[in-house]
């Protein structure tokens, strides 16, 4: 690191738990996020100010008025702008030492699987089940640590997936791939702080990923209810008949 990064990570580089070393390991990390909406944008800031060193930010959609209320990656000027360039716009400013990499198409199929298969940490922050179910089974065929976020009305939820490792359930093991899709904020709502609050917490299960610190969520669901300012857990354990992982 050079002296600008010294100061730049200082505050970091102070922890016992992250040090010179953690936060090496950060600068040579590839993080993939799907999604740069609510989740995303707080996500991929907090990591690009940890100074996360290769950021592949994934979203086909284009950043409209209703947006801003919520993902704060974007303003005024990006309305009409795909999300994954304004995203990144908004990365090189905040550090212009880290490396981001747009993908401003749906990521589906052999791209998906190639992006997954490149990164060191996969965070989804999208709002869709087809999405969610799809990305949770690239990371579990190349066994990469999942950080999944959802946020809704007041309510949020994290969980980590660590397919291959610490007998990890996987997000099939929690949730049931029926078909019915998940509600979304599009139709239900959602309040602005909870997205930043649950973008906040699934950039930070990444960073003790990279750095091997603290205790990840994985096997944990935290729940948040905004309006009680109430956060508990639920534990879970690998399904043994999950069609997704159970034989991997």
């Amino acid at each position: 690191m050079n002296d600008n990064q010294l100061l730049r990570y200082s505050r970091q580089i102070m922890l016992p738990q992250c040090d010179i070393e953690g936060q090496l390991k950060l600068l040579a990390a590839k993080v993939l996020i799907i999604g740069a909406g609510g989740l995303g944008s707080p996500a991929a800031m907090y990591l690009a100010a940890a100074g996360v060193g290769h950021i592949s930010i994934a979203d086909h959609d284009i950043v409209d008025l209703s947006n801003l209320q919520r993902q704060i990656a974007h303003c005024n000027d990006d309305i009409g702008v795909n999300k994954a360039i304004s995203t990144a716009q908004t990365l090189n400013d905040l550090n212009p030492d880290i490396a981001v990499h747009v993908i401003k198409q749906k990521l589906a199929g052999d791209e998906l699987d190639t992006e997954v298969r490149k990164a060191d940490v996969v965070l989804d922050c999208s709002d869709n089940f087809t999405t969610r179910f799809a990305v949770n089974s690239a990371c579990v065929k190349y066994h990469k640590p999942l950080v999944s976020g959802a946020a809704i009305r007041f309510e949020g939820q994290v969980s980590v997936f660590t397919p291959g490792s610490n007998d990890s359930p996987c997000y099939n093991c929690l949730y049931t791939n029926d078909g019915e899709e998940l509600q979304n904020c599009a139709t239900n709502g959602v309040m602005a702080p909870i997205t930043g609050i649950v973008g906040s917490v699934q950039a930070l299960e990444a960073i003790k990923l990279i750095i091997a610190t603290g205790e990840p969520l994985i096997g944990r669901l935290l729940l948040l209810d905004g309006l009680s300012m109430e956060w508990n857990t639920m534990k879970f354990r690998k399904n043994a008949n999950c069609p997704t992982c159970s034989s991997k």
